[in-house]
């Protein structure tokens, strides 16, 4: 059941993660375009459910993957701090392959448009 505060906890998560991952997080194992797709929090916000798109080949999915499960802490630890929860949330990392199932889609769609398939 989503609540208000769920959804702005999730909303402001999300956000911030978005900066960590793009500023803050040194690791060269994250490449590719990432994107946090969506975060879903529990009804009490102490766990959250984090969808993570990564643009790119299968190895730099699973290096980007395998990276934010290793910062998993840290992460938690800075959400934590910025939105001045508190408790830090559980966090969990799903990939999220919807961003290029539709980029393959859009592109099927658009040879099929030009008469080439």
């Amino acid at each position: 059941m989503s609540t208000p505060r769920n959804l702005r906890v999730a909303q402001s998560i999300k956000r911030e993660l978005s900066d960590i991952i793009l500023r803050g997080l040194k690791d060269e194992r994250v490449s590719g375009i990432v994107s946090v797709t969506d975060v879903e929090c529990s009804s009490d916000c102490r766990r959250a459910k984090i969808f993570i798109s990564v643009f790119g080949e299968e190895e730099q999915q699973q290096n980007t993957m395998d990276a934010l499960n290793d910062h998993a802490g840290e992460i938690r630890g800075e959400i934590c701090r910025r939105l001045q929860l508190r408790f830090a949330p559980d966090i969990s990392f799903k990939l999220d392959n919807s961003l290029e199932r539709g980029a393959k889609v859009s592109a099927l769609i658009n040879k099929i448009s030009r008469g080439e398939i």
